[in-house]
């Protein structure tokens, strides 16, 4: 069973409240440690209150540099895009943010060109903090022809197509293969609702024989993964 510690929180001031206390202090040890921090952080409205908490703390944040953990295959510029929501968040603070998808390309030449993105930063991350949707998948690991790819590829990033395509962004994607999340210094899972904590636990459960694809990814972990659970 995929080691991992549960937090729970009654609402989501005080899981923003914590979630940016505990990045707080792996930004600071990162810095003390190396003169740098590198985080993968994911996209969405969630996150949202979580990052208005981090924009406070008086960090070097030039030293500072994001990814997203996964995106949409849509310009830098357009509202699905989650480097445009980390960029307008973080960049105005001196941060850097790397974007993963070239909307201007297609599915595999977009994966290369994430991947040789990732391989000019200072691997492994800091910090790689993980959503899950109900169906299981994480960072953008759908069910689909690349599933097996995203699980078993050595490359830090590939291009996917999620099959079915989500509904609320039916495109393309750019994400993390499972080596490069498993690289992490440090793994957070944010969940809210009893539903995903309970496909999340059933997940943890299974691991590498799970059907759900947070189970598949998490899977051989050494780290041990930090799941904050907002309950509804």
């Amino acid at each position: 069973m995929i080691e991992a510690e549960w937090w729970e929180y009654d609402n989501a001031e005080e899981l923003a409240e914590q979630l940016a206390g505990d990045i707080g202090f792996i930004i600071e040890s990162a810095i003390d440690a190396r003169n740098e921090c590198l985080l993968a952080l994911p996209g969405g409205k969630s996150p949202i209150p979580v990052f208005e908490k981090l924009k406070t703390q008086k960090f070097p944040w030039k030293k500072i540099t994001i990814v997203p953990g996964d995106d949409r295959l849509v310009d830098v510029t357009d509202p699905l895009s989650n480097a445009n929501l980390l960029a307008r968040n973080f960049m105005p603070l001196g941060a850097r943010v790397i974007p993963l998808a070239s909307g201007n390309l297609g599915v595999r030449q977009a994966g290369e060109a994430a991947d040789a993105r990732l391989n000019d930063l200072h691997w492994p991350p800091d910090l790689v903090w993980l959503g899950m949707g109900t169906n299981g998948h994480t960072a953008s690991i759908f069910h689909g022809p690349d599933f097996d790819e995203a699980l078993s590829s050595k490359k830090k990033a590939i291009g996917l197509t999620p099959d079915p395509l989500p509904p609320e962004a039916p495109v393309a994607r750019v994400t993390l293969t499972r080596s490069a999340i498993l690289t992490a210094r440090s793994i957070f899972i944010t969940i809210d609702g009893d539903e995903k904590k309970r496909v999340l636990e059933e997940a943890l459960k299974e691991g590498a024989k799970s059907d759900w694809p947070i189970g598949r990814v998490l899977a051989d972990a050494e780290q041990s993964i930090d799941i904050h659970w907002r309950k509804k």
